[in-house]
C-alpha cells in the first residue's frame, strides 16, 4: 500500500449499520472521535512545549544565548507556518485518523532525539557550538512540521462529525486543548527539569507523545460513512447547499478567493505573536525581569494557561448564546481586558499571586479573542468541506508571525542585556503594540468579512 493510498480519506464501508442502531452507533463514535482528537491534541502541546520550559538552563549553562534560542523557536514556527498551510490543504483529501497520529508519533521520536542529544551534548560541543545549534535547530525545525499535522486533522473532525448547529461549542472545547497541553507541560516538564535536568524534558514530552499516538488509534474515527452510518447531513438534518455538492477543489478555490480569510489570517498573526511572546519568554521575564525563582516563573506561567482554557470555553457560549452568534462584540470586550492585563504584568511589578492575576486575566482574554478570531471567524464564512484550507492560509500567516516573533524578541532581550541584567522594555512595547492590532483588524473589517463569494 502506497503513501496516497494509505492516507487518503476513508471509502465508505460496504457493510451498514442497521437503522435501528443508527443514533447511538454514530453518537458513540462521534464521542470517541471528538474525544480522541481533543485529548491528542493537548499532547502535540505537549510535544512542543519543552523547549520553551528549558531556555534558562539552556542559557545559564552556556549553551546557547537568547539569540540563538529565538533562532532555534523560529526555525519550529517557520516550518510550522507552512506545514499548517499544505497540511490543512492536503488533509481536507485525508484520513484524519491515520494522519493525526503519523505527526505525533514523528513528533514524540524528534522529542526523544532532542534529549538523547541533551545527554550527550558534551562530546558534541567539543566540535564546535555552531554543530549543536545547527542539530538542534534542524530538529525542532522538524518537529515543526510534525506538529503540523495535528490541527487539521481536528477541525476537520469537527466538519464531517458535527452539525452546524454544534461546531461552534465543540470547536470551543477543542480550542482549549493547547492550554490544557500547555499546564501540563509547564507543570510537569518544570518539574522534571528542575529535579533531573533539561534533557529529561524532552524525554518526557516524548513519553507523552506515545501515549497520544495510542490514543488516536484507538479512539478516533475517519468519516461516519466510513463506520457504516449515513453521512453527516442525514444523521443531523442539516440541509445540503451549494457548496455541499461541489467538488473540494473548486470550493479550495473560493477560499483563497474570499478576502475575508485574508483579513482574519493577518489578524490572527498578531494574536499569535501576543500569545507565543509570554508562552516563548513569560518565564525567562519572569525570572530575569521580575526576579522570581525557577520554580515560580513556570508556576505563575501554568496558572494562566488554566484560565485560557476557561476563556477558549466561553468563547463559544458567549458569542453564540450571549451574543446570538455575534463575534464583534466579545473581541472588543475580551481584545480590551486582555491589552489592559498584558500592560499590567509588562510595566508593573507585583507579587506572586498578583503576577498571576495579571497574566491569568490576558490569557483569559487572548483565549477567547483567539477561538472567535483565529477560529470561529474563519469557518463562519468559508464552505465546510474547505475548512482545511482554510485554516491552512489562517495557520501559515499566525506561525510566521510568530517565528518573527521568537527571533525579533530573542534579539530585543539580548539586545537589552548589560552586565547581567535584562531590559525588557523594547520587547514588552512590541508585544502590546501587537495586542492591539489583534483585535482592531477583525473589528474594524468584520461587516465587509461577512459578504458571501458563494451564496
Amino acid at each position: 500500500m502506497g503513501l496516497y493510498s494509505y492516507f487518503r480519506v476513508s471509502k465508505p464501508a460496504a457493510e451498514k449499520v442497521p437503522a435501528g442502531d443508527v443514533d447511538a452507533t454514530y453518537k458513540h463514535l462521534r464521542n470517541s472521535t471528538f474525544w480522541g482528537v481533543t485529548v491528542a491534541y493537548s499532547i502535540f502541546y505537549v510535544c512542543r512545549l519543552a523547549m520553551s520550559v528549558v531556555k534558562k538552563p539552556l542559557i545559564d549553562d552556556g549553551i546557547f544565548t537568547a539569540g540563538e534560542l529565538g533562532i532555534i523557536g523560529s526555525a519550529f514556527l517557520i516550518v510550522y507556518a507552512f506545514g499548517k498551510f499544505f497540511n490543512g490543504i492536503i488533509c481536507d483529501y485525508c484520513n484524519i485518523k491515520r494522519f493525526m497520529a503519523a505527526g505525533l508519533g514523528i513528533s514524540a521520536v524528534l522529542n526523544l532525539l532532542m534529549g538523547i542529544l541533551g545527554l550527550v551534548q558534551p562530546a558534541v560541543s567539543l566540535a564546535g557550538g555552531v554543530v549543536l545549534l545547527v542539530l538542534f535547530t534542524v530538529l525542532w525545525g522538524a518537529n515543526g512540521w510534525a506538529q503540523s499535522m495535528g490541527a487539521p486533522p481536528g477541525v476537520i473532525s469537527l466538519s464531517r462529525w458535527f452539525s452546524l448547529k454544534q461546531r461552534g461549542t465543540y470547536y470551543s472545547i477543542f480550542s482549549a486543548t493547547p492550554y490544557l497541553g500547555k499546564t501540563v507541560s509547564f507543570i510537569m516538564i518544570g518539574f522534571i527539569v528542575s529535579w533531573l535536568g533539561w534533557q529529561y524534558g524532552f524525554i518526557l514530552a516524548s513519553l507523552a507523545g506515545f501515549a497520544g499516538f495510542v490514543v488516536i488509534l484507538s479512539f478516533v474515527k475517519d468519516t461516519p460513512e466510513s463506520q457504516g452510518l449515513p453521512s453527516i447531513q442525514e444523521v443531523t438534518g442539516d440541509k445540503l447547499s451549494k457548496t455541499d455538492k461541489m467538488p473540494i477543489k473548486e470550493l479550495q478555490k473560493y477560499v483563497f478567493k474570499n478576502p475575508g480569510i485574508w483579513v482574519i489570517a493577518l489578524s490572527s498573526a498578531f494574536v499569535y505573536i501576543t500569545q507565543y511572546a509570554i508562552s516563548d519568554w513569560g518565564i525567562l521575564y519572569l525570572e530575569e525581569g521580575k526576579g522570581f525563582s525557577d520554580i515560580q516563573a513556570p508556576q505563575i506561567i501554568s496558572f494562566s494557561e488554566a484560565f485560557g482554557i476557561a476563556g477558549t470555553l466561553l468563547a463559544g457560549w458567549i458569542s453564540d448564546r450571549l451574543f446570538k452568534g455575534g463575534r464583534i462584540i466579545p473581541v472588543i470586550l475580551s481584545g480590551i481586558l486582555c491589552l489592559v492585563a498584558l500592560s499590567l504584568f509588562l510595566f508593573t511589578g507585583g507579587s506572586y499571586l498578583m503576577n498571576i492575576v495579571y497574566v491569568s486575566l490576558f490569557s483569559l482574554a487572548i483565549g477567547i479573542v483567539f477561538c472567535i478570531v483565529a477560529g470561529l471567524m474563519a469557518l463562519d464564512i468559508v464552505p465546510r468541506k474547505a475548512t482545511g484550507t482554510a485554516l491552512g492560509i489562517v495557520g501559515i500567516f499566525s506561525y510566521i508571525a510568530a517565528g518573527i516573533q521568537s527571533i525579533v524578541s530573542g534579539f530585543l532581550i539580548q539586545g537589552g542585556s548589560k552586565g547581567g541584567s535584562y531590559d525588557f522594555t523594547a520587547t514588552a512595547l512590541f508585544w502590546v503594540g501587537a495586542c492591539l492590532l489583534s483585535f482592531l483588524l477583525p473589528v474594524l473589517a468584520w461587516k465587509r468579512m461577512q459578504k458571501k463569494v458563494i451564496e
